[in-house]
């Protein structure tokens, strides 16, 4: 059987086996010569070898791809014309070559900073005179590089052994056999570069699966790393910039005036502090903002149910989030910085996912992660998993009932379902726990059920065409999505009921980001400055431990964990940007902080009060409005102070926020 594959395909997978062995040898030497684990259980050494295995088959994979099309195109010609045979001698060395390369400058930068070689590793090409020079004192460079031609010469007798070796085959087979040939061996390749059974690839994001960052960085694949970093190489901090404007965040937050230091230690007596540990439940509400609402004056009756608990709960009507994108609010309030990455998200940039951060610091909790897809999405993984000792994380194979509504996995109904189940299991056990529900089903394509339980959508001739476009909803499946949600946060407060562990849970929703609408009668003036996408409802529901009140100062989203916390009376200690919005002893005047964009350029804005600041950060261009305006134009002149100290304060929160991403580090 094995001697009537083509000669062709026999080739490909010997160079490929050939190029996995290669990795793994110098994984096999990193885990001897550098890794330090020690401290590492069992299990976390045999997860970061097998996980390395399946980035080191990536990388292979990734490689053999451009041979693989030219083998599979030409096939049986690709023995029989010398042009392919050079290519062949001049392709694989140049490949050993560069591998070597990496895993050597990867040994020397992970034994000097403890952290696998990444795009960060470029500013040492900045002063190339005194790399060099430290290169060449430190490290036996005229062996090394006698070493590299001698293995370049190996590396090539061993290429031309297998080339010639496979090249004796003379049977031929037919164009349909052929073609099956192709097809399979196309999509074994394909595959191994996707690398998972599940609907996201394999990503960096899937190594940070331990509290223990060396085991982490052992799973890591240097080379794929450092790509996947790449991206991102121009984020960095501009300390001169950051020292400016230190001592207007320091009085903002009142943080020491001379040191740099964000550590804010909150500690309670004893006898104002909590018998029983209450549970915490975080509930993300996707695509929810304060306009589509029927609480918060939207003209269809849109959310019956968020509208009868809102009442009964501590809310905060002035509530922002810092970017309008799921991924980006996921990374802030977890990590209690706001995203301001100007690539793609901070939750999809390696080098700053290790953060010191307030969910971490649930002492004595269980602590859970429920979503209906893969956390692999958006390297969302890395972000919980590598921050939080003892997660737990509920997604995709989780569940006892997984009945994929869409491309974000089970619907909100099935999820809130399944995480009751494990709510009540943790009850019974008296296990106190803090969970984060990331809801799904009012994003597109809006997928609901024609009927479930007390729902029922409303049909496109149910509602009046000219109600529609007064409440902004731009279609009625939208609308139907929220009223969906909106049942099933109604609902599973009902399963808490039923459950037992309603009454001593505090359940924290908030929205993610507005739903995209259009411009209608209320919030008209956030709608055209471009932050009606940031402006979404918190509320805190719990009868036992709070008031039934509305805060109506500014807040943002990275104060969420601080003002829990401190409702809990639990003692914290926090390293970041956000502040406890109940605390108004220490804090006047609460500002919100936004990361946007006017006009297609990247744009910060501070909001305070009534009044709104934006600035562009190419073109430097500003404007200070009033919200509450009847007409809507730049007041800039009128308070030409108010907006100097906005300015000051928005410039502080933007390079504090540049400034932690690489120096909040555990």
């Amino acid at each position: 059987m094995f001697s009537k594959i083509p000669n062709y395909i026999k080739f490909l997978f010997t160079n490929f086996i050939v190029l996995i062995l290669f990795n793994y040898i110098f994984r096999v030497l990193f885990f001897y010569l550098f890794a330090e684990l020690e401290t590492a259980t069992s299990k976390e050494i045999q997860n970061s070898f097998l996980l390395g295995l399946r980035f080191d088959i990536k990388l292979a994979s990734l490689i053999m791809f451009p041979l693989v099309l030219l083998v599979l195109i030409t096939n049986y010609k690709f023995f029989k014309k010398p042009v392919y045979h050079k290519i062949t001698l001049l392709y694989l060395p140049l490949v050993y070559l560069v591998l070597t390369l990496f895993y050597l400058f990867d040994f020397g930068y992970y034994s000097y900073l403890s952290v696998r070689l990444d795009a960060a590793s470029l500013r040492f090409l900045e002063d190339l005179k005194i790399s060099t020079q430290v290169l060449w004192e430190s490290y036996p460079i005229v062996k090394g590089l006698i070493g590299l031609l001698f293995l370049t010469f190996l590396i090539r007798k061993l290429a031309n052994f297998i080339y010639k070796s496979h090249s004796n085959q003379i049977n031929h087979i037919s164009n349909k056999i052929k073609a099956l040939y192709f097809i399979a061996t196309f999509l074994l390749f394909a595959f191994s570069i996707y690398n998972s059974f599940t609907h996201y690839p394999l990503r960096w994001s899937e190594a940070f699966f331990s509290k223990n960052n060396k085991v982490n960085q052992f799973a890591l694949n240097p080379i794929l790393y450092f790509f996947d970093s790449f991206a991102f190489r121009t984020e960095s901090v501009n300390m001169e910039e950051f020292k400016k404007y230190y001592p207007v965040i320091a009085k903002d937050l009142n943080l020491p005036k001379d040191s740099i230091s964000f550590e804010r230690k909150v500690v309670f007596n004893d006898s104002v502090k909590l018998k029983q540990k209450p549970n915490v439940v975080f509930v993300m509400l996707e695509s929810v903002g304060v306009k589509p609402m029927s609480f918060y004056g939207n003209p269809i009756k849109s959310t019956p149910k968020m509208d009868s608990i809102i009442p009964n709960s501590l809310h905060f009507s002035n509530f922002f989030v810092h970017k309008s994108g799921t991924a980006a609010s996921v990374f802030a309030s977890v990590t209690g910085l706001p995203d301001i990455d100007d690539v793609n998200t901070a939750s999809r940039n390696p080098m700053i996912i290790d953060q010191r951060i307030l969910f971490d610091q649930f002492n004595g909790y269980e602590k859970l992660y429920f979503l209906g897809g893969s956390a692999n999405w958006a390297n969302i993984r890395g972000i919980f998993q590598a921050n939080i000792k003892g997660l737990k994380i509920f997604e995709e194979g989780s569940y006892d009932t997984e009945n994929r509504a869409d491309v974000w996995g089970i619907d909100d109904y099935e999820l809130f379902k399944e995480s009751d189940k494990e709510l009540k299991r943790l009850h019974q056990k008296n296990k106190p726990f803090v969970a984060y529900i990331q809801t799904a089903s009012n994003h597109m394509p809006f997928t609901v059920p024609d009927k479930k339980e007390s729902f029922t959508p409303i049909q496109e001739t149910e509602i009046s065409k000219d109600l529609l476009e007064k409440s902004g909803f731009k279609s009625v499946a939208q609308l139907n999505a929220l009223r969906y949600l909106d049942f099933n946060v109604g609902k599973f407060l009902d399963r808490a009921k039923a459950s037992g562990y309603y009454e001593n849970t505090v359940f924290v929703f908030f929205g993610d980001h507005n739903t995209m609408m259009n411009r209608s009668s209320n919030y008209t003036n956030e709608h055209d400055l471009n932050i009606n996408l940031q402006h979404v409802p918190f509320f805190i529901h719990a009868p036992k431990y709070t008031e039934n009140k509305e805060v109506i100062y500014n807040g943002k989203l990275i104060d969420m964990f601080p003002t829990v916390m401190s409702l809990l009376k639990m003692n914290y200690t926090n390293y970041t940007l956000g502040r406890d919005l109940l605390d108004s002893i220490n804090y006047k005047n609460p500002t919100s902080f936004v990361y946007l964009r006017m006009q297609g350029e990247p744009t910060v804005g501070l909001l305070k009060d009534s009044l709104y600041y934006s600035k562009t950060n190419v073109t430097n261009t500003t404007g200070l409005y009033n919200l509450k305006s009847d007409k809507l134009e730049d007041i800039s002149k009128l308070l030409p102070k108010e907006k100097m100290k906005m300015d000051s304060l928005l410039n502080a929160y933007y390079h504090s926020t540049k400034y932690l991403y690489f120096n909040n580090k555990k």
